[in-house]
């Protein structure tokens, strides 16, 4: 399976979490890791497929601002994410 890593861009944040279609929305059960260099990253083995997915930026949903996006339920947007 293909591995996949998340990255974002906000030194200001004090935690930051990803939460998608690939872990049922789980605002809480993949933590990234700050990197010295100040960004936030997670490597994630995913099967192939499309996801959904946003981060959880110190409590709040945070929409990545580098990938496609959607519309969701809640009249806020997803990223998406192809993995191939």
């Amino acid at each position: 399976m293909p591995r996949v890593t998340f990255r974002l861009e906000y030194p200001a944040a004090s935690e930051v979490f990803i939460a998608g279609s690939f872990n049922h929305w789980d605002p809480q059960s993949h933590p990234l890791k700050r990197t010295k260099k100040g960004y936030w990253s997670i490597t994630i083995t995913l099967p192939r497929g499309r996801y959904e997915y946003r981060y959880v930026v110190d409590g709040q949903w945070f929409t990545d601002p580098n990938t496609p996006r959607v519309p969701n339920a809640f009249g806020s947007e997803n990223s998406v994410i192809v993995v191939e």
